[in-house]
């Protein structure tokens, strides 16, 4: 079915009404007009112009309005105004339908999302170099909605990129002369994952990464949240593995998904030996900010640790790049050297 046919303006409207700004189709049948907040009113109308009727009916999500005919005036108040509207013809049957939302141009207003630890409404890392990253938000406590639309393009300022959407499965593919991303949302509603295919893991970026996502909620408000980042500046190691060769010596290996060769994509690694007593054991590195090594190495290390350690944490980021670190390893020494002891009490 097709969707509804924005009507023209009248030239009173022009004059007196500045509000909405302006409209698009986000979706098939899925209709954004952006408000300032003042009062204004959005015009839609059912069939096309050479096959008017006046035995027209319409119905706002699902409760039938008092305006007939072929042309139906949304009155936008602030953020009000959005909606499910239907048209339909003398016998009850639906001629046609679209899906309102609402969008307020102020970015100082947006309430579905909350920015994070980083004053950031979208939080966006990789595990490596090989163009797959996630991006994720945190939703408002009372204003929990869902994706409505994402794109992602390699930006040039060409606007050339082109979006498509499997309703289904909450998958999108964005085309653009820079090749083709493709994103998914998470099943918690929480994040999209998305792989660059074009992305050369060896080549140096020349254009970032530009993430936009537009979210709602069930009350027909739209808000968009954007980022640009070069993969470089995102990329965040899987934690490394780390074991014991002995009761003194550990060793650590590169995270299995980090990028290859390791001689090309080397890692830093910080190690931190910890002598106080345990105090969060399940996170026992969290929050540390003890003098710690730094070492690099393109293959796995060995580190003897000092005398009277209880915990080492070690953690690793790209030795060429300011990005971000690793989550800390951590290894607990201390029952080792319980158990030595009670061998030489024995």
């Amino acid at each position: 079915m097709k969707l509804l046919v924005l009507c023209l303006f009248s030239a009173f409207l022009l004059i007196s009404c500045q509000n909405p700004k302006k409209q698009w189709a986000l979706l098939p049948n899925i209709l954004v007009v952006e408000v300032d907040g003042t009062l204004g009113q959005q015009p839609l109308s059912c069939l096309e112009e050479h096959n008017q009727s006046q035995s027209i009916s319409w119905k706002k999500n699902g409760a039938l309005e008092t305006q007939t005919g072929n042309l139906y005036m949304v009155q936008l108040v602030e953020s009000l105004g959005g909606g499910n509207y239907t048209c339909h013809s003398e016998d009850g049957s639906l001629l046609n339908y679209t899906e309102l939302l609402i969008y307020q141009e102020d970015p100082d207003s947006r309430r579905i999302l909350v920015k994070g630890e980083k004053e950031d409404y979208l939080n966006c890392s990789a595990q490596s170099y090989s163009g797959e990253f996630r991006c994720s938000w945190t939703w408002h406590s009372s204003r929990v909605g869902k994706v409505a639309f994402v794109i992602v393009e390699r930006f040039s300022g060409t606007n050339s990129t082109q979006c498509s959407q499997d309703a289904v499965d909450q998958h999108w593919i964005c085309s653009s002369g820079y090749g083709k991303v493709i994103c998914s949302v998470d099943d918690d509603g929480r994040g999209i994952s998305c792989l660059d295919e074009q992305h050369c893991s060896y080549a140096e970026e020349h254009h970032p990464i530009h993430v936009t996502v537009f979210v709602r909620t069930e009350h027909f408000l739209l808000e968009s949240y954007s980022k640009f980042f070069f993969m470089s500046e995102i990329v965040k190691p899987d934690k490394v593995r780390i074991g014991r060769v002995n009761t003194t010596v550990i060793e650590w290996t590169y995270p299995s998904s980090w990028s290859r060769p390791h001689s090309y994509f080397p890692l830093t690694f910080q190690i931190a030996q910890l002598k106080g007593r345990c105090r969060k054991c399940d996170n026992s590195c969290a929050g540390v900010k003890p003098k710690h090594l730094t070492v690099q190495s393109t293959d796995s290390c060995q580190f003897k640790v000092k005398h009277r350690t209880k915990t080492v944490c070690v953690r690793a980021k790209d030795a060429f790049c300011n990005s971000q670190w690793s989550d800390w390893s951590h290894m607990t020494l201390k029952k080792i050297r319980m158990n030595k002891v009670k061998k030489k009490d024995a």
